[in-house]
């Protein structure tokens, strides 16, 4: 196949293999859980086109990240990382200036359980491969523990939170508001780990983070800390409403 002459060479192929049809998923669930709210606000067919609207998009920016990684966009070294400038940081942009502000996300928002956006967040379960990363040295062990394991746990976690807020236990919204802020600072966190690594790197020499602006793990940085920090914002919205209700 084609693109496998742009696998990464830093892991072995079958990881990227692996990688690549994980990808889709955390996709798939956001698009999925759309669609649920719309199904309550709107009928079928308007629900439906405006479900492939949005696979529309995620299709196009998976395209563009594709693209732009395989023409060598993201690999320069330098800080701001120009994956973030290219990526991340539009697609925060887009999601908290546009995305929130419409009137059709206002509606869906409030029509989404709250167990349902919490637990969403299975899919960060992705981030094990950032463990996988650092038993083959291609990123410092601090980050690839911090990153992976922090993304583990609030993957799992997220399965109880839901459970609690599904049963409607008496300590599920304050449960609720932990867990979020937790989730919250560990993308920060690995966020900052990464841009901190990156200058560790152009100042020192030391190893970095570039195997994240390499195909197919640019997709890492591209979707994940803009989509993740834009589900917790839509968390404490819904949080919020509940506390002033």
């Amino acid at each position: 196949m084609l693109f496998m002459e742009y696998l990464t060479t830093s892991l072995p192929q079958w990881n990227s293999l692996m990688f690549l049809i994980a990808i889709p998923i955390p996709y798939y669930l956001v698009e999925h859980l759309a669609k649920k709210g719309l199904l309550k606000i709107t009928a079928s067919s308007k629900a439906t086109l405006y479900f492939y609207g949005i696979i529309g998009f995620y299709f196009l920016y998976f395209l563009y990240v594709t693209l732009a990684c395989f023409k060598g966009l993201f690999v320069q070294n330098s800080l701001p990382p120009r994956i973030m400038v290219l990526t991340a940081l539009p697609l925060l942009a887009l999601y908290v200036l546009v995305v929130l502000n419409l009137p059709i996300a206002k509606k869906i928002l409030r029509n989404i359980a709250l167990s349902d956006l919490v637990r969403i967040h299975l899919f960060r379960l992705i981030g094990s491969f950032f463990v996988i990363m650092g038993m083959y040295h291609v990123v410092p062990k601090t980050f690839a523990l911090g990153a992976g394991l922090g993304d583990i746990f609030i993957a799992l976690s997220s399965l109880v939170v839901g459970k609690a807020l599904i049963k409607n236990k008496s300590y599920a919204i304050k449960m609720a508001w932990i867990w979020n802020t937790l989730g919250l600072i560990d993308i920060l966190m690995t966020s900052f780990m990464a841009f901190w690594y990156t200058k560790q790197s152009i100042v020192l020499g030391t190893l970095g983070v570039n195997i994240l602006t390499e195909f197919p793990f640019c997709f890492i940085p591209a979707f994940a800390p803009a989509t993740i920090i834009f589900l917790h914002i839509s968390i404490y919205k819904k949080l919020m409403a509940k506390t002033v209700a």
